[in-house]
């Protein structure tokens, strides 16, 4: 039997507005990223049209190179990528890209996105940064005090990739992006489903900040997030 749907509940177009749509502002924690937010905003645009064209040279491009920062023109610089390793590497002195996307692949992103779509706030609040909590968190503490239960989960992550360095007041940020299949379902008390479809997938294409705590020995317990964005295409199971 079909669950019944309603679509007239505000918290739950916020609470999607930050899963599964691109943040108006692009990166907002710090003041740098308010800065740079047109640099931002192309960056996130070419990335896009990169994953998701079927123009055949752009599908030719691609056995040319994963790297999203050779479609960027230049616009960050290896020196830039240079200045964060080298300030990680004070503190990390066995840090290597690979192990990082690792980490981030197993641990990093499915704590995080975990927390997010199961709305699971004390383990958000200790991977975020204050600023980044306070904004994930509204939604959800909207939604609980509802009395909606979240019953979402991760299919799949995959295509992690480690675009970009940027050096910022909290410390060495490294930007990454990745690749996230997401059924979101969100029920009441009655178990109806309020929001989401438990029959649609959503492929999810996230851009995550994360910054390197410095005073942190512990590379498993350093990185948290400090600002994130997204897009989402649906498909049917």
């Amino acid at each position: 039997m079909q669950k019944k749907k309603t679509r007239s509940l505000k918290p739950m177009r916020k609470l999607w507005a930050w899963c599964c749509i691109r943040t108006p502002n692009g990166f907002n924690s710090g003041k740098d990223f308010k800065d740079n937010n047109i640099v931002f905003n192309r960056f996130f645009e070419m990335k896009m049209k990169y994953d998701e064209s079927d123009n055949a040279f752009i599908r030719v491009s691609r056995t040319l190179t994963d790297k999203v920062s050779d479609l960027m023109g230049g616009l960050f610089s290896k020196t830039e990528m240079s200045e964060v390793l080298t300030e990680i590497l004070k503190v990390d002195p066995n840090f290597d890209k690979d192990k990082f996307l690792k980490l981030c692949e197993k641990d990093i992103i499915p704590n995080i996105l975990e927390a997010m779509i199961r709305g699971d706030l004390d383990v958000l609040k200790d991977w975020c940064y204050e600023a980044t909590y306070s904004q994930l968190a509204h939604p959800i503490q909207q939604a609980k005090s509802m009395g909606l239960q979240f019953n979402s989960k991760i299919l799949d992550i995959d295509n992690i990739d480690l675009a970009m360095g940027k050096m910022m007041e909290q410390g060495p940020v490294l930007i990454i992006t990745f690749q996230a299949q997401l059924v979101m379902v969100i029920t009441n008390q009655k178990d109806e489903v309020v929001e989401g479809d438990q029959d649609k997938v959503l492929r999810m294409l996230y851009v995550w900040a994360l910054c390197r705590d410095q005073d942190e020995l512990n590379p498993y317990a350093a990185w948290r997030l400090l600002d994130i964005s997204s897009s989402a295409t649906e498909q049917i199971l």
